[in-house]
């Protein structure tokens, strides 16, 4: 690890600030609409624009790079962002923070995929997975970060807002100050949706219902608090033990994923997800278990992405890995895109304890089909299940790619070991 922060400090430090910026813009986003009296449905329609963006961005972000570079790419698309965070405050119509909205996933998505191309450049496959561990715990230290620094100036004013905009504009120093060279681009033609879907429908279905969770998570947990009247600590308390539940959960589920029948791992985490959500319906009023649903809902969630995939892989030849990942992300997102309209419409037309209901409903989807699986097709043994490699939902398609190259390196090693 100490080689990793010697070799990529500067990529990591810049995107634990990225991390930070974007953390905090979709919590305070969330406070700050209820501030101007948008109602839950409009802010729904905000928070997706997010989503949209992302996913457009995943698909365009490498054209931009083979035919302008890295640089430029970075430069560009980050100032962009830079920008729209000051406009947020500047003008705060909800068109115009649904076309910021749309604008801002789209940037973030091309500078990932920037950053994450030279984060994976600068790794070995001896330190790939170092490299992975310590890119995932710098996206969750900036977005648990970002909610302790909502709590550091009044959400109606400007402040927050130029906040955010200049830690998006230092992130460029360490990251183009950094003497490493642009990589060559290269990304694995995916596979297609028909051929994914056929090698593993659980982990088709599950992933895009996962994505509907995370972009509520993301997008509506804020909106959430203002609706039962949390105050700005509360919230980002609230906010910010959904992804230390994540973090935490991260470790203990990608123990058991190894070491048991990941298809049973799946729907048990997702019904245990689902109760408590539905729990969540009637007793979200109590801060203290508002927490526990927190902790919960992201315990379950993180890791369950990176369980998808895992699982997914069990099913392919190894050369494959890599082409699967993009068709899981594109699905990732297509879910991600409509649940916060879904829910904004629920929580408007049927109070708060729709948000819960509505994550109840899509962990309980995932657990309902992968049930549905189980009388459709045989568990694999648990000694030719691939490697669980922990990704984060925010990641692109460089570092599921990067991922999915480490896991196939672990077999290898692991097959070595064994003979």
């Amino acid at each position: 690890m100490l080689i990793i922060l010697k070799n990529s400090w500067a990529l990591l430090l810049g995107m634990l600030l990225l991390m930070l910026g974007n953390g905090l813009q979709g919590t305070l986003l969330g406070v700050r609409g209820a501030y101007e009296k948008f109602d839950p449905q409009i802010m729904a329609f905000i928070m997706s624009g997010y989503f949209l963006g992302f996913l457009l961005g995943s698909r365009l972000a490498p054209h931009m790079i083979r035919r302008v570079g890295h640089v430029r790419v970075f430069a560009a698309l980050g100032s962009l962002i830079s920008a729209a965070f000051i406009l947020y405050a500047a003008w705060p119509d909800p068109y115009v923070w649904m076309v910021m909205r749309v604008l801002v996933g789209f940037s973030f998505s091309g500078v990932y995929v920037v950053a994450e191309s030279w984060l994976n450049d600068a790794a070995t496959n001896e330190t790939r997975g170092q490299a992975l561990s310590a890119y995932l715990i710098v996206q969750m230290m900036g977005i648990i970060s970002a909610q302790v620094v909502l709590n550091f100036a009044d959400p109606s004013g400007y402040i927050l807002f130029v906040v955010m905009s200049v830690l998006v504009s230092m992130s460029f120093l360490p990251i183009l100050l950094s003497v490493s060279p642009a990589p060559v681009f290269r990304a694995t033609k995916p596979m297609t949706l028909r051929q994914l879907f056929i090698t593993s429908p659980l982990g088709c279905v599950g992933t895009m219902l996962l994505g509907s969770v995370f972009s509520i998570q993301f997008g509506m947990a804020a909106v959430f608090g203002t609706q039962i009247n949390l105050s700005v600590r509360e919230i980002s308390i609230f906010v910010a033990v959904i992804y230390i539940g994540g973090m935490v959960a991260q470790y203990p589920i990608g123990y058991l994923s190894d070491r048991m029948d990941r298809r049973k791992l799946i729907i048990a985490l997702t019904i245990l997800a689902a109760s408590a959500m539905t729990i969540g319906i009637f007793v979200y009023e109590t801060f203290a278990v508002l927490l526990i649903l927190a902790a919960i809902m992201g315990g379950v969630a993180n890791p369950l992405y990176s369980l998808l995939i895992a699982y997914t892989n069990d099913h392919l030849q190894q050369e494959d890995m890599a082409s699967a990942s993009g068709g899981l992300i594109f699905l990732n997102g297509i879910g991600a895109i409509g649940a916060p309209i879904l829910i904004g419409w629920m929580m408007s037309n049927w109070g708060a304890g729709a948000f819960f209901g509505g994550m109840a409903t899509f962990f309980g989807g995932i657990g309902a089909y992968g049930l549905y699986r189980m009388t459709r097709r045989a568990s694999i043994s648990i000694g030719l299940q691939t490697g669980f490699t922990t990704v984060m939902p925010q990641s692109t398609v460089v570092v599921a790619e990067a991922a999915q190259e480490f896991a196939i390196d672990k077999a290898h090693a692991d097959g070595e070991q064994r003979s």
